[in-house]
């Protein structure tokens, strides 16, 4: 297994503009606690149905994703190298039938959010055991641009009003949405429906693994990661 100080020498294997590296490095310690702190799966349990599940999103920038999915042996490092090329399975977009632990072939933005509202409800209709003992979540990374869509903003009502528990959303801000969030910030769309929310730096591994393992319990859940605006 590497360790979180290896991942920027991973990423630097993978080359190309389609890299989106601003993008990709705004989510690498969010996905690198999440993979290394918080998430119940791993390659061993990758098809386990008891598993968490993890939705990117922001998957048009998914250097960082591959990295940390490399580093935690769900695939060899050696296809790092191949990004983006004609017979990688790594494409510019992440496809969950290429990519072990992939779980959405994910990349036009505004549609993770909506998929993990029902993917919470389907596990929730299952009654599932999760591993660990506890019934299986679903995290979704998103950007905070991205919410600007509108299908994003019925997913957040949606989710509050049915309260679900097993629904966390990981909203990584460097101010890149166009029209900004005004008073109260990304936590007051959410707070609004009914979610329990928290903004922490996202770069801080502790306040993430903290605030990504708290909750209500009683329904969905909001996490800002705050990190170095987009230039």
């Amino acid at each position: 297994m590497r360790t979180y100080a290896e991942l920027p020498g991973l990423m630097t294997q993978m080359t190309g503009d389609e890299k989106h590296g601003p993008s990709a490095t705004s989510t690498l310690d969010v996905l690198w606690v999440l993979y290394d702190q918080v998430l119940r799966v791993s390659a061993d349990t990758a098809d386990d149905p008891g598993r968490d599940r993890f939705l990117l999103s922001k998957g048009h920038g998914p250097a960082a994703y591959y990295a940390v999915l490399a580093a935690k042996e769900f695939f060899p490092e050696s296809w790092l190298a191949g990004f983006g090329s004609a017979e990688s399975r790594l494409g510019y977009h992440p496809d969950r039938s290429l990519v072990p632990g992939v779980e959405i072939a994910s990349g036009s933005l505004g549609h993770g959010l909506p998929i993990g509202v029902g993917l919470a409800h389907g596990l929730l209709a299952q009654g599932l055991p999760g591993l660990g003992g506890t019934a299986p979540r679903v995290y979704v990374l998103v950007g905070d641009a991205e919410l600007d869509e509108g299908s994003n903003s019925e997913a957040i009502v949606y989710a509050g009003a049915v309260g679900l528990p097993n629904l966390t959303v990981v909203a990584v801000d460097n101010q890149s949405s166009s029209y900004g969030w005004g008073a109260g910030g990304i936590e007051a769309h959410f707070a609004v429906s009914g979610w329990s929310v928290a903004r922490v730096s996202g770069r801080d591994h502790a306040a993430l693994s903290s605030a990504l393992r708290s909750g209500s319990g009683s329904g969905p859940r909001l996490v800002v990661a705050s990190v170095e605006g987009k230039s």
